[in-house]
């Protein structure tokens, strides 16, 4: 009996018109609606590649899988409109069949495309993506099969039949798969919309950094919390339970999750207080680097050795903070040097503000000015003080190449750097003399004519 429902669905029609004309005129009909199938997908996939570059730089990730998925869907969309015109004529039952695996497949490979959409809207795989990929390719297909071989009503008659409680509800397999699926499908498309949301605000030139970040990880937030509410609502759960939850949420808040609580909080204060900004160079407790990331929980820190902190938020909140990095960008800098009593100090001062000239970063205004600092044991202490464009990038390589063109230009005009010096008075000159001859005698050992010194 199993069997004769097999041969009377889908695989039965083929296995009737097998070996008659009409299978030729149905193969044809496919041929020529696959065929019209690849010349539109072909079309639309080069229409799609030059807006892409043009415009959508950041879907390059997944466009691979979408650009397989074109040709069976627009298959599929064809074959059912020659099945239709067809059916009025022929049977139609080899393009039931081809129906399935063209939306299938379809289906899969817009799957694949929309999970690189969520999970890898950068460019970079994710730990999830393989996972969803293979779940995605084992539902359809095993949907293919039960559609082909006709029994999936009987299936599914089964898993409503399957029932056990949950709680105080009575829940069949059924109905737990459907909110199961229903969750992740609400789920990964609030990912998505979040994802989309964020890329658009971050291109916003016109917002600032730190609004656009903040605009984009409240979109995201409320994005998951209604999918999550309408998840919940499709499945059939009373959403008025959520009231208890949230009860209990806040107690635990209250106690276990105080601080992490407090690091949410926290970084929200600092992207709407605008106290922080990415590429600030701050220095807290100690740690000195730039600012690279603001995170909800904490904000990460890439030091001057290229390490990079994850620093908590609340500690941005509650410690002492320096921001080295402000609207005025600009930083001042000296180069100090000291030269010989002899020199000239107007040519030495000349020099020293065309040391600064061609540099990169240094300012023309104020322009590089020198200083007669004051006078030392050795030299004339002079010092050159200039500011420097972008300081929080650095300041160590400008200040090195003023300080070469220095040393080049004293050295071309015979302006010496002089060096420590130091005049070392002995006192008590006698006695030392005294005692260097006696020491000087006993090194000798024995006299001149070979005998030993008497004892």
């Amino acid at each position: 009996m199993f069997e004769n429902r097999l041969l009377s669905h889908m695989l039965g029609g083929v296995f009737r018109d097998y070996g008659q004309p009409v299978i030729l005129w149905q193969a044809g009909v496919l041929i020529g609606a696959l065929l019209l199938a690849w010349l539109l997908a072909r079309l639309l996939r080069r229409a799609l590649e030059a807006r892409r570059q043009t415009r959508y730089e950041s879907l390059h990730f997944g466009a691979e899988s979408f650009a397989k998925a074109l040709f069976p869907l627009i298959g599929a969309a064809c074959v059912w409109a020659a099945r239709e015109i067809a059916g009025n004529f022929i049977h139609t039952s080899l393009l039931n069949l081809a129906l399935v695996p063209l939306i299938g497949i379809g289906l899969i490979y817009f799957a694949f495309f929309f999970a690189r959409r969520v999970f890898g809207s950068k460019g970079e795989t994710h730990a999830w993506l393989s996972i969803v990929e293979k779940l995605v390719s084992l539902i359809v297909w095993a949907g293919m099969v039960l559609t082909v071989l006709g029994i999936q009503d009987d299936v599914l008659d089964w898993m409503a039949s399957v029932r056990f409680r949950i709680g105080t509800a009575h829940v069949s397999l059924l109905s737990l798969c459907n909110g199961v699926l229903w969750v992740c499908v609400t789920m990964v498309v609030a990912i998505w919309a979040g994802s989309v949301l964020e890329e658009r605000l971050m291109r916003a030139t016109t917002l600032d950094a730190n609004l656009r970040v903040v605009l984009a990880r409240v979109g995201r937030a409320l994005l998951v919390f209604a999918a999550v509410l309408l998840s919940l609502s499709i499945v059939g759960i009373d959403i008025t339970v959520l009231g208890v939850f949230g009860g209990a949420l806040g107690v635990g808040l209250g106690f276990g999750l105080q601080k992490i609580a407090s690091n949410y909080v926290s970084g929200f204060i600092i992207l709407i207080d605008r106290s922080l900004r990415l590429g600030d160079t701050i220095n807290v407790s100690g740690l000195a680097g730039r600012v690279t990331q603001i995170r909800t929980r904490y904000t990460v820190v890439r030091g001057l050795d290229g390490v990079e902190t994850l620093i908590p938020n609340e500690k941005l909140i509650t410690d002492v903070v320096q921001n080295q990095s402000s609207w005025l960008t600009r930083g001042y800098a000296k180069a100090p040097v000291q030269v010989a009593y002899d020199t000239d100090l107007d040519v030495a001062m000349a020099l020293l503000a065309r040391a600064a000239e061609g540099v990169d970063r240094v300012l023309t205004d104020p322009a590089p000015t020198p200083y007669l600092v004051g006078f030392g044991a050795d030299g004339i202490n002079l010092e050159l003080g200039f500011w420097i464009a972008d300081a929080a990038a650095g300041t160590s390589g400008v200040r090195s190449a003023v300080n070469l063109n220095i040393w080049r230009l004293f050295g071309e005009h015979g302006i010496a750097i002089p060096f420590a010096q130091r005049e070392v008075r002995i006192v008590g000159v006698d006695g030392l003399a005294g005692a260097a001859a006696t020491v000087a005698a006993r090194q000798q050992g024995p006299d001149a004519d070979g005998a030993a010194a008497p004892g």
